[in-house]
Parts: C-alpha cells; sequence; structure tokens
C-alpha cells in the first residue's frame, strides 16, 4: 500500500484540523487506500482519537528527522508508554488523570506508567505576530529529568501532561474559527522530549477547572468542551506510534522519506521542513486548497512551482 503523510501544522488555524480531531474524518477516509503518517494534531480529539492501525502517529519534531533523513520510522506495536505529570496540576485534577488511565487500561487493555515531575513545569502560553499559537516552558529540565527516569524503566514513548492556564472563552475557537492558542506550546513541549530521547511523544494538557461545559459549540471544537482530560487520546496514539530510529541503524521493513508517494499539507502553509525537504527529494508535494490557515505560504510564495494543488482531500480517493 502505497504511503502519505497527512500533516496539518498546529496551531495555525487550519480550517480543517485546526481544533479537535476535525481532520481525523478525512484521514480515516485516506487509510482506507493509504498508508498515512499522520501528526498528533491531525487524529487527536481530546476523549477521542481517529488513530487506526493504518496510521503512524508522528510528531512534528520527528518528522523534521524523518524528512531531513536523520531517522526512519519503525511500524510498532505495544509501546510501553511513560506519563509525566506537572508537579503543579492540583490533586483533585491528578486523580482524574490517573483515573483515566485505568480506565484507558480497563478498556483497551494498555498499560503505563506514571510519575509526577520534582517541580513545576511552568508553561507560558504566547502569539506571534503572525497569529500563530506559540510558548515557552519555564523548567524544561524537570520534564526532561522525568523522561530520563521512565526511558531507564524502559518506556519507549512518552506522554507529557502539563498544567495549563485555564482559558477564557474563546468564542471564536468554539464557534469554529481562529486559532488553537495552546497548540503551539503543546508543540514545543513534544519537541523537547522528543529531540532529547528520540522516542514517540505527544502531549496533553491538564486544566483546573476540570467542569464540562454545557455551552453549544461547534462540532469542529466539541470534543474538549465534553470531557475533563484530553489524556485518551495521546495514549491512544502512542500505543502503536513507529519507533524512531537513527537512519544508519535502518532495517529493511522500516519507512524512509524517499518511499513516499506524497505529502498533504493545508494550502497556504507551505513553509515547513517537510515541504522543502520533500522538494529536494522529489516526494510529491499536494497544497489542499480546501484547508486554509492563518498564514499567506503558497507555492507562490516560496517559488515551488513543482507543487500541486488538490482542491479537496477526497481528490485522493478517486
Amino acid at each position: 500500500m502505497d504511503k502519505l503523510a497527512f500533516i496539518v501544522p498546529t496551531g495555525i488555524g487550519a480550517s480543517i484540523g485546526g481544533y479537535a480531531g476535525d481532520a481525523g474524518a478525512y484521514a480515516r477516509k485516506l487509510s482506507e487506500k493509504y498508508t498515512l503518517i499522520v501528526n498528533p494534531n491531525v487524529v487527536n480529539a481530546a476523549c477521542f482519537s481517529a488513530i487506526n492501525d493504518n496510521m503512524l502517529y508522528t510528531e512534528g519534531y520527528a518528522l523534521d528527522l524523518f524528512f531531513k533523513e536523520k531517522i526512519a520510522l519503525r511500524p510498532t506495536k505495544a509501546n510501553k508508554i511513560g506519563v509525566i505529570f506537572d508537579k503543579a496540576i492540583p490533586k483533585d485534577v491528578l486523580n482524574i488523570h490517573i483515573n483515566t488511565l485505568g480506565a484507558i487500561k480497563s478498556v483497551y487493555g494498555i498499560e503505563t506508567e506514571y510519575l509526577i515531575t520534582s517541580q513545576e513545569v511552568g508553561i507560558e502560553f504566547l502569539e506571534s505576530e503572525a497569529g500563530i499559537s506559540t510558548g515557552n516552558i519555564k523548567y524544561p529540565e524537570t520534564l526532561i529529568e522525568a523522561g530520563g527516569r521512565l526511558i531507564q524503566n524502559d518506556c519507549n514513548a512518552l506522554a507529557p501532561v502539563c498544567l495549563f492556564q485555564d482559558d477564557e472563552d474563546d468564542e471564536e475557537y468554539s464557534n469554529g474559527s481562529g486559532i488553537d492558542i495552546v497548540g503551539g506550546v503543546e508543540a514545543v513541549i513534544s519537541h523537547l522530549l522528543t529531540r532529547e530521547f528520540l522516542v514517540p511523544c505527544a502531549h496533553a494538557p491538564a486544566f483546573k477547572n476540570v467542569t464540562i461545559s454545557s455551552k453549544r459549540v461547534s462540532d469542529k471544537a466539541a470534543a474538549e468542551y465534553i470531557t475533563p482530560t484530553f489524556l485518551p487520546c495521546i495514549i491512544l496514539g502512542l500505543y502503536n506510534a513507529p519507533q524512531l530510529i537513527p537512519i544508519e541503524k535502518k532495517q529493511d521493513n522500516d519507512i524512509v522519506a524517499k518511499g513516499l508517494k506524497g505529502i498533504l499539507m493545508p494550502y497556504n502553509s507551505l513553509g515547513s521542513t517537510p515541504v522543502f525537504k520533500g522538494l529536494e527529494l522529489n516526494i510529491p508535494i499536494y497544497a489542499i486548497r480546501e484547508n486554509k490557515t492563518v498564514l499567506d505560504v503558497t507555492k507562490d510564495a516560496i517559488n515551488a512551482d513543482k507543487i500541486k494543488i488538490v482542491e479537496r482531500y477526497e481528490d485522493f480517493l478517486c
């Protein structure tokens, strides 16, 4: 089966994939015809996940290494997931997340190991001049220390859960427009741990306010309004996420970038490493016109005539 990369960058207000798993239905349809490499943003949906056995769950920093030909992806089953809880998470909220891990074990048979950081992580939210969400980690060393302890205990995937400030009600986001203000700093957290340990990683936020809203919101954002924890989607994604193999250690069945049949990107977010490296490797790049973002990086903006414009994701099913 041919392999495609289905990428929707985080925190850039993508009209498809900029909310809560709203690119998942598109990915599931495409996965009937292709093996998909997906970043977590495509399939994560709080207590839900669109992941299936024909998708390779790979976060953004690892994707950059993959397209730089620094690593190969090794399809893997039943990873041992280490969960890192931020010390700042209040006890009652922590108990909800620990109960969530118990429910995942009971329903899916996925066992995890968890520990709490030695100090508060300290997450700060920022928004760039271009309207992209990002942020800072005040004490990254406490995440790295916790991740190292879990790796020493034979975990081969990491799921950090950091305390985030409770959002004021974001009318634009809840109505299916605007950007996900927490998405950018989540990418910063997962990039940090992937870079340090070269294992699959994905982040879930924890909030002090765990009440469930009764407000009617857009279907695209709804998954985040009906649960007090976003932990299930990352555990389901990481369980069978591919291992990240240094390219010099790759084996015959490992997946390398040159073998891809294409990379699917939102129409105007073409300024990333997968695009530029994909062009160098002669991998077809497809800009999907129906998926637009707050950016304005089109094929014309980067003088990339080889990029092909496709109207809809469904066109790949024809």
